[in-house]
């Protein structure tokens, strides 16, 4: 009797865990940090790049001014991709661009800056990635807008022609 009920459990077992993960599928854990837009940017200290000094949010972004917040790093293959777009957007004299630089080896940012060029005005640094979760970024690259200390726009991923075509759009 025991021998023809093995079969009906396994296959009970099987049945349960296959709904187990099929549920789980619908349901996510991910955490994707909430888009804030025309909020407030946070107030943060953090690190330069080049000074090692340590900078205050506020000493960085001023009323009245466009700035371009770029979070990118070194390992970052995509901000490669994106980083001659950047390099276009530094020409514009309406733009400030930041830079945040993202879980990255200081000597390896700087290499990637002197390979391809500088478009910012300042690099902080992101060593550990809190600033970026304030920021409600969830990966790199990702670039924010900013006017009046207030997030006007959020683009994920590398920027492109198109998207650079809309920030100038923007900055009219």
């Amino acid at each position: 009797m025991t021998k023809k009920l093995v079969p009906y459990l396994i296959i009970l077992i099987f049945i349960i865990i296959f709904i187990v993960f099929f549920k789980s599928l619908k349901d996510t854990n991910i955490y994707t940090p909430e888009v804030k837009i025309n909020k407030n940017i946070p107030i943060f200290s953090a690190e330069l790049l080049f000074s090692n000094n340590e900078l205050s949010s506020t000493e960085i972004f001023e009323v009245d001014k466009f700035y371009l917040l770029n979070i990118w790093a070194s390992w970052c293959a995509p901000c490669r991709d994106e980083h001659p777009i950047l390099m276009s957007l530094g020409k514009n004299n309406k733009l400030n661009i930041i830079g945040m630089n993202y879980k990255d080896n200081k000597e390896n940012a700087k290499s990637f800056l002197v390979e391809l060029g500088n478009p910012y005005k300042q690099i902080i640094i992101d060593k550990n990635g809190t600033n970026s979760i304030e920021w409600g970024a969830f990966g790199v690259p990702e670039t924010f807008i900013i006017k009046n200390n207030k997030i006007i726009k959020k683009f994920i991923g590398p920027l492109n022609q198109e998207l650079m075509t809309e920030i100038l759009n923007i900055l009219k």
